[in-house]
């Protein structure tokens, strides 16, 4: 046992497990970002195409959807799909690094 230096409760290893626990996290969310800004461009896309056209054809739609409701639609469905597809990836990601745990002596 060496000598407390310091009076630091944690000794390198513990300082390496937290660093890479952090890194991992960063890692996860930046994942879940990404594929989240994906899902919502194409989701968004594929919900005002359909609206708009809805908004111009249909005379319930017309008489009813003005620009407000159109937009909220579109952009309540985007980030609805934001964070549906954000969540589950960054699950899916930390799942994934729960099981494959890498040591710290591999990394150092």
């Amino acid at each position: 046992m060496g000598k407390n230096v310091g009076g630091s409760p944690f000794d390198r290893n513990e300082f390496a497990a937290i660093d890479q626990k952090q890194a991992m996290a960063k890692r996860c969310s930046h994942e879940g970002v990404v594929a989240g800004a994906k899902a919502a461009v194409v989701a968004s896309i594929a919900t005002a195409i359909p609206t708009m056209a809805s908004a111009r054809w249909l005379p319930w739609a017309k008489a009813n959807l003005n620009y407000t409701a159109q937009a909220l639609i579109i952009s309540t469905v985007g980030g609805a799909a934001y964070f549906i597809v954000a969540d589950k990836t960054i699950l899916a990601t930390a799942r994934r690094n729960s099981f494959n745990k890498p040591s710290i002596s591999d990394e150092l």
